[in-house]
């Protein structure tokens, strides 16, 4: 609706069972992408968690969100 498009840089947490806590917005284009990025990372499935020594253990990944018109 704004016409605004770019790149939002997101970081969040893969806890032990998979699951996605603490989305935030690292690199910011507009509030509006902004917030719609968190909702996607926050609606994503479950991750296979990250794996130290055989056992699931948290990690913090950061993806970029692209957005095009």
């Amino acid at each position: 609706k704004a016409g605004v498009q770019g790149r939002v840089i997101a970081t969040f947490i893969v806890e032990k069972d998979g699951s996605i806590t603490k989305p935030v917005v690292v690199k910011s284009v507009h509030p509006i992408l902004d917030a719609e990025a968190l909702r996607l990372v926050s609606a994503m499935p479950k991750w296979k968690p990250g794996k130290q020594q055989g056992k699931p253990v948290r990690v913090k990944y950061t993806v970029p969100v692209n957005f095009r018109l």
